[in-house]
């Protein structure tokens, strides 16, 4: 089974071309900066950068809402391939193929990717332990009791 889930933003606005011929089919290619999950002790956080292309009304609506910074999930397969360049050496390459793709949070999220609501404890009140330490008079908003 082939199959990719990935969240990130993207590098640099979607670039779009049209094939030729008698029906011209969209091509999407851009670049999508995935968070690292983990990171070393002291390190920065890390992001893989992966090279995606997609076809059709998926290139289609990259081409409407796909710009440098926009958050989305992106679901299909990994595909390799290979051609020679001008200087007579062979080049690998390794593509997502998007089958669909998604928003990853709302434009005013991502607007105010900074703010967050007094309710919610930040991650400087996590104890020693790691975990976070729930305010007095939250016990009404949480979903379970």
């Amino acid at each position: 089974m082939n199959k990719v889930i990935l969240m990130g933003r993207l590098t640099r606005d979607a670039e779009i071309r049209y094939s030729q011929g008698e029906t011209a089919n969209a091509v999407a290619r851009f670049s999508l900066a995935v968070d690292r999950r983990f990171r070393r002790e002291g390190d920065e956080q890390t992001a893989d950068f992966i090279n995606c292309v997609a076809f059709g009304k998926t290139a289609e609506f990259l081409e409407r809402f796909g710009r440098k910074g926009t958050k989305f999930v992106v679901e299909g397969r990994i595909q390799t391939g290979s051609y020679t360049n001008r200087e007579g050496q062979k080049v690998y390459t390794t593509d997502v193929v998007v089958e669909n793709v998604e928003f990853a949070e709302s434009k005013a999220s991502s607007d105010n990717s900074g703010y967050t609501p007094a309710s919610i404890p930040s991650p400087s009140q996590a104890a020693n332990d790691g975990f976070m330490n729930i305010p007095d008079g939250i016990d009404e908003e949480l979903p379970f009791n």
